[in-house]
């Protein structure tokens, strides 16, 4: 009987030291802001990063309350909607592609977009980015933007955040979603950065970590936006494109070659590519956009990257 107690016991004490402590998921452990000279992981359980643990307490106001508040230093060349000139060159097209998306909206279900290209250097990251920011610019719209460009992650570039923690650590459950998302400073947009020391990147977006992520956090925003890698040098973005709604094409004007472009469209034959956008077209060449630009722009020409 004495051996029992002992075995019991001793079950009992190993068990304890195994529970995480409440400490391991506070906010307070993420550092915030530039002044940080590196993120520090924050450790959650492997039923939590799973899925598998309930769902309950996970809301909006949860979200705000545990995500940390971080410094941005946008990029004022190419993020559009961050300053208030309201006719900086290309914000009107962003809201024009935001009227077509709402439209397509109507008649399915569309929440999560994938944004992609044929190549590298064609615009994806460009264009996610303001999307994202475009929606939000909308009374109430929340938007969730996140880099899975595991490969070449250029997001926290352009909006001038931090690198990490973000979404390779949540996939290696080194951390749970409230530590990889980040508040910026435009209200309702939050942003999942790549993260750190990515390896097998390909391995990592195709476990079901990913599938999980975007199905706890659907329901707490009007769009989840997802900039993948380009879709013809490597797999991610096909992966990627199964748990999402619908795919985005950005092809660059005078760039990208036809028979690449064809190809990225043959990768999601069997998936719901819902549209293209043409990137870095010459204001002079369109009639109806040099008369946008001259009425009512301003001269600074904003450059498309990435």
């Amino acid at each position: 009987m004495s051996r029992i107690h002992e075995a019991l016991k001793k079950a009992e004490q190993e068990r304890a030291m195994t529970q995480p402590t409440p400490r391991a998921e506070s906010p307070s452990m993420v550092l915030e802001g530039a002044a940080a000279a590196e993120p520090v992981r924050v450790m959650a359980s492997a039923s939590v990063l799973a899925g598998t643990a309930p769902t309950m307490g996970l809301n909006y106001e949860n979200l705000l309350a545990r995500c940390p508040r971080t410094r941005w230093n946008p990029d004022p060349n190419t993020m559009l909607f961050f300053s208030n000139d309201e006719h900086v060159p290309g914000t009107e097209e962003f809201r024009t592609l935001r009227s077509r998306l709402y439209q397509i909206r109507e008649r399915q279900t569309l929440s999560k977009l994938l944004v992609t290209s044929a190549l590298p250097k064609e615009g994806k990251s460009f264009t996610s980015a303001n999307l994202a920011q475009v929606i939000v610019r909308q009374h109430g719209r929340r938007a969730l933007l996140i880099d899975a460009d595991l490969r070449n992650p250029t997001l926290h570039k352009l909006l001038g955040a931090q690198p990490g923690p973000g979404l390779a650590e949540y996939l290696r459950r080194e951390a749970d979603e409230f530590s990889v998302i980040q508040q910026g400073p435009l209200e309702n947009l939050f942003f999942i950065p790549a993260g750190l020391n990515t390896l097998n990147p390909a391995e990592l977006l195709a476990n079901e970590l990913m599938k999980s992520l975007l199905s706890r956090l659907g329901p707490l925003f009007d769009w989840i936006i997802i900039d993948s890698p380009p879709a013809v040098p490597v797999s991610d973005a096909a992966l990627i494109s199964g748990d999402c709604d619908g795919v985005l094409l950005v092809v660059r004007s005078n760039g990208t070659p036809v028979d690449a472009a064809r190809r990225a469209r043959g990768e999601f034959a069997e998936r719901n590519l819902i549209g293209v956008v043409l990137n870095g077209v010459n204001p002079e060449l369109s009639p109806y956009m040099g008369y946008y630009y001259s009425a009512y722009g301003s001269d600074a020409k904003a450059e498309s990257k990435n």
